[in-house]
């Protein structure tokens, strides 16, 4: 087992394994939960009689701050405080994210063959790409944490 020197002495490679899965289920959690502010406010603002497009611009802006505070607080709790270049690269990451998102999910419906479920297919491996994406550079980018003092690896 490899270990890791801290602040806090010595961390192992399954401790930190543990904690790796904890902020993914955090992570899912969290985006379950954006996901339904984002289709809820999406619902709503489209009963309300606003133009598509915008409806969609307003739920995706809605989901995704609320998917910035919920990720900081909850997820991601170890993470450096940066305050507005923070804000800046998660901004930044999920606007790429949704040009992802829209990509993978039309190149789906070009190569899958017309079939009953063809586009919720097409919306789940894109919302797979998509969260891949985000949990890596969310977790080493964004919210990455405070580089430890002395984080040379002990032993073999």
């Amino acid at each position: 087992m490899t270990e890791v020197r801290n602040d806090s002495g010595i961390e192992s490679a399954a401790s930190a394994r543990s904690g790796l899965l904890q902020q993914l289920v955090r992570f899912v959690l969290v985006g379950g939960f954006c996901a339904l502010v984002d289709s809820g406010s999406y619902w709503l603002l489209l009963q309300s009689g606003l133009w598509v497009h915008a409806a969609k611009a307003i739920s995706f802006i809605l989901g995704t701050t609320t998917a910035y505070f919920l990720n900081k607080r909850f997820t991601f709790t170890d993470a450096a405080d940066r305050g507005a270049s923070q804000a800046g690269a998660f901004a930044l990451l999920y606007t790429v994210t949704f040009f992802v998102n829209v990509g993978t999910n039309a190149l789906m419906l070009t190569v899958l063959p017309t079939f009953r479920w063809e586009y919720a297919v097409a919306w789940i491996v894109a919302q797979g790409v998509g969260t891949a994406i985000n949990f890596v550079l969310l977790r080493t980018v964004v919210f990455r944490s405070q580089a430890p003092t002395g984080g040379e690896p002990v032993g073999a």
